[in-house]
């Protein structure tokens, strides 16, 4: 199919309650949305690495000047077939992966209307609701999250996740465990510890959690590996993995047990099922990640959490937990307790809200042969 023109919208979207992890606190949250348009058709898609590079190298002002400036130009007017094809254009282009990934996101969702075929279908999923779990970050005390918590667990929700720092750390497991003794629970910590606090994860240890995300440095497969050799609970591996070949040496460390998979963050759905492929083959479990985004990117995270490898309930939110209103329409919402309907429709069924997209958008801006 020929890619027509490409626009691009970078958006920022207020959040109800700041989002606070061990690298910073968001406000809003700051996203890339791309349209992708072939004749009369468009898909669309999103990727969100945030308003600073704190998660990742990458930053969402930086990813619409390098989209705008760098990688659009290489895809706008050509002839694609498949998202291989689409991703070699833009292989000499060192990194970026976040970057790469809104267009290539988009071409899944514009190849997938036009295939008539929800996009779950194209990424060899099933057609059957997500499991979803409930995360909260860090609040401003530890009574504000157990009731945060409670509220979760009422609704029905399989898991949550708790951000985890110094200072936020094992007084908060305890207090979490005296009060839920049996429920499922991970923690995540955004790669702001070191080896040197090995002696506090064996302490972790003792609270049963399903995982411990991310411990270490964001680039740092070996330590990884050597602290799980010395705690019991799982590592999953988040930030350190950006693309199939660094999910393939994590494997041959064994720096992980489990995996966390974001397809923004790894470079596209492409490399998302690749990874996926990789892990389920190794026998090691996947989940799908989330970064707040639009019910664009979230709706696509929904398909691809449909793989059967992705076993662990995903970080896929209803807009009201994070919203008052959401960028597009329709928001996301559960069918049952703790779960999400995948797309009925070609590609998926979410298209920002041309008053919000227009209220939101910082910067815009349309690529043409």
């Amino acid at each position: 199919m020929r890619i027509d023109r490409i626009a691009l919208y970078y958006v920022r979207m207020p959040l109800i309650y700041p989002w606070r992890t061990a690298y910073g606190e968001d406000s809003d949250i700051h996203s890339v949305l791309v349209k992708m348009v072939s004749g009369d058709t468009h898909g669309w898609g999103e990727t969100t690495p945030l308003k600073a590079p704190c998660y990742s190298p990458e930053w969402a002002g930086g990813v619409f000047t390098v989209t705008k400036e760098f990688l659009a130009p290489q895809i706008v007017g050509r002839e694609i077939e498949n998202a291989d094809e689409l991703l070699k254009l833009l292989e000499h282009f060192k990194g970026n992966p976040f970057s790469k990934a809104g267009l290539e996101i988009a071409f899944w969702s514009l190849k997938a209307k036009l295939s008539g075929k929800p996009l779950h279908q194209l990424l060899g999923g099933r057609s059957s609701p997500v499991e979803v779990g409930a995360d909260f970050g860090i609040q401003d005390n530890i009574d504000i999250l157990l009731k945060k918590i409670q509220l979760a667990v009422d609704e029905g929700y399989p898991r949550v996740k708790l951000k985890f720092r110094l200072g936020w750390d094992i007084d908060v497991l305890k207090a979490v465990r005296d009060l839920f003794p049996d429920f499922t629970f991970h923690i995540d910590c955004n790669a702001s510890f070191t080896l040197k606090n090995i002696k506090l994860f064996k302490k972790v240890d003792r609270f049963e959690l399903a995982m411990i995300e991310q411990p270490l440095h964001h680039t740092d497969l070996i330590n990884h590996a050597e602290l799980q050799r010395h705690i019991e609970t799982p590592v999953c591996l988040d930030e350190s993995i950006i693309g199939p070949k660094s999910a393939e040496q994590a494997i041959q460390l064994e720096s992980c047990r489990y995996m966390n998979v974001k397809s923004g963050r790894v470079g596209g759905l492409l490399n998302a099922v690749k990874i996926h492929d990789m892990c389920e083959e190794a026998g090691v479990p996947c989940w799908v990640g989330g970064m707040l985004e639009s019910a664009v990117g979230s709706g696509i995270s929904v398909e691809l959490a449909t793989l059967p490898n992705f076993k662990y309930p995903a970080d896929i939110f209803p807009t009201k937990i994070n919203y008052d209103e959401d960028l597009a329409k329709p928001e996301i919402s559960l069918c049952s307790p703790g779960k999400i309907e995948v797309s009925k429709v070609p590609g998926t069924p979410y298209e920002p809200k041309e008053n919000l997209l227009k209220e939101y958008t910082l910067s815009r801006a349309w690529i043409k042969p």
